[in-house]
């Protein structure tokens, strides 16, 4: 997927000093992994399947589905109540503001005071909102763009180079943030320091984490490389933390899905899987009638791990969910016969999905399942067609 963000990317001029003044807001104090990720699931659940569907940063903050989970996700109090108001309001509309400016969504005419927007990359917007880990991809490529086009990638090269050499001190950093500050003021309409301030370390921290270079904590350098799961929107408030400097970024990138709610994080795979699915999965006697059922093909009692998994959650009907996957509704029963029925149709499903140029599904990931849930050890360049006969080897022993 993420060779979609960049083909995404390369299409679009993101270079800011060519921009009209509300580009200042690129990126704001808001916009962090586990936030974008959020919203970009309420829009989804707003907007449902129908392109060119209208929608506002009010709409989306005053729904069902952003109150009854930005509660559970975020352990915040329940918005509408006075002390929060003033929090959440500026969620939606933070983070529509970074999906307009990527390209993600656009501006249309709304009737009424609010502005309205239309999505015009569901597939980036989905694939965002399944979990906060391809959020943080999604911000790591589209900064990178922005900061690039509009010349100041430089510097952050420099600053990494001088890490990386061991020369860097915290003049190096100040010198940094201070060239940051003079660039926003310079080419937006923001014009004192207080607002790039707040700006800076949402900006920088992302190429921090994914760098591994020391990062921008309460206005200073931190003493250690920058930390993928310290971007969370309630990351824990101690500063200059001790983190250890072999963690690797697939480490770090997991620690950040691992701060998400797992059970919002299945509910967004599995809406997710529905959007890719509008019929079974698996096409024999009992696909008649709308699919409707998204199944674990290895029970998340058992592998929790792979419970937000896209490549382990299939497209079925109710007949073939409760009488085959499940004999007799029984959900704590799995037939094995047809969890390798399922097995070989997710194979088609991802490898089809992979030809046609989308990007929604990983073979890595589906490798990844399938050693976990068989006690297997494939390598991760295994093709399709040794996947599926090394399935029907483990199935026939």
């Amino acid at each position: 997927m993420e060779v979609l963000l960049k083909q995404h990317f390369n299409q679009i001029d993101l270079d800011i000093r060519k921009k009209s003044p509300g580009y200042s807001r690129f990126m704001d104090q808001k916009v962090t992994p586990d936030v974008l990720r959020f919203v970009s699931d309420c829009i989804l659940s707003r907007t449902g399947k129908k392109l060119g569907q209208v929608f506002s940063a009010p709409e989306i903050e005053h729904s069902q589905y952003f109150k009854k989970n930005v509660a559970r996700e975020f352990g915040k109090p329940t918005p509408g109540e006075k002390s929060t108001d003033s929090e959440y309001d500026k969620w939606p509309s933070q983070i529509i503001q970074t999906l307009r400016f990527a390209g993600v969504i656009k501006e249309k005419s709304k009737a009424g005071h609010a502005v309205g927007y239309v999505v015009v990359r569901p597939d980036i917007l989905g694939y965002i909102a399944v979990r906060s880990q391809n959020a943080y991809a999604f911000l790591f490529h589209y900064i990178v763009k922005l900061l690039t086009d509009s010349g100041f990638y430089g510097h952050i090269e420099q600053y990494r180079d001088r890490y990386f050499a061991g020369s860097l001190d915290k003049t190096d950093f100040y010198e940094l943030k201070q060239r940051f500050e003079s660039f926003i003021i310079g080419h937006t309409q923001i014009k004192g320091k207080y607002e790039p301030r707040r700006i800076f370390p949402k900006v920088f921290n992302i190429l921090a984490s994914e760098y591994r270079i020391p990062g921008s904590i309460g206005g200073i350098m931190s003493k250690f490389p920058f930390m993928t799961s310290d971007l969370v929107y309630n990351r824990v408030n101690v500063r200059d933390k001790k983190k250890p400097k072999s963690v690797s970024r697939q480490e770090q990138r997991k620690a950040l899905s691992a701060r998400q709610d797992p059970v919002q994080r299945m509910a967004a795979a599995k809406k997710r899987v529905k959007e890719l699915h509008s019929q079974s999965e698996v096409q024999d006697q009992w696909a008649k009638g709308e699919a409707t059922q998204v199944h674990h093909i290895f029970p998340e009692n058992e592998f929790p791990q792979l419970a937000d998994k896209l490549e382990n959650l299939i497209q079925l009907t109710p007949t073939q969910h409760n009488t085959k996957a499940h004999p007799h509704n029984k959900t704590g029963v799995i037939d094995r016969d047809y969890q390798y029925v399922c097995l070989m149709e997710k194979s088609h499903s991802i490898e089809e999905s992979i030809k046609k140029g989308e990007f929604d599904y990983s073979p890595e990931s589906f490798i990844g399942v399938i050693n976990t849930g068989l006690n297997q050890k494939l390598p991760y360049n295994t093709s399709f067609e040794e996947i599926r006969a090394a399935i029907k080897g483990t199935y026939r022993n």
